[in-house]
């Protein structure tokens, strides 16, 4: 993988993202927060570990929302839609239909404004 192609996938909003690439990078998301969560629920109640678990929790909240809109905006520029539609992806009961869409939603198989190619920056 090139250099700075996982922080392109997870914080860049340029370019586009395939469907593949955009299912596996939310599982990744989500797995990782199940795991701290679960994590802090095997603290005891009060103790230094809960407190850190907790702080954990919601540092990869923040950047796992931030993450999400910047997938949504690079797999909507696949099929050569604006980026302003990921916010479908933070409605509730929206989110659960809007992700499945946006995971089988095929792309455009050529060029498009959003750029060259799938999985990459716009050059």
């Amino acid at each position: 993988m090139p250099k700075g192609q996982m922080a392109w996938l997870f914080f860049g909003f340029s370019g586009r993202v395939s469907r593949a690439a955009f299912f596996l990078a939310g599982m990744l998301l989500m797995v990782l927060q199940i795991f701290v969560l679960y994590r802090f629920t095997l603290a005891p109640e009060g103790s230094g570990a809960s407190g850190l678990w907790a702080l954990l929790f919601w540092g990869l909240a923040v950047v796992s929302i931030f993450a999400s809109v910047a997938l949504g905006v690079k797999r909507l520029h696949d099929f050569g839609k604006p980026g302003i539609f990921a916010v479908s992806l933070f409605i509730p009961m929206v989110s659960i239909l809007a992700f499945i869409v946006l995971c089988l939603y095929p792309g455009d198989a050529g060029a498009n404004e959003y750029g060259d190619r799938t999985n990459a920056p716009k050059q």
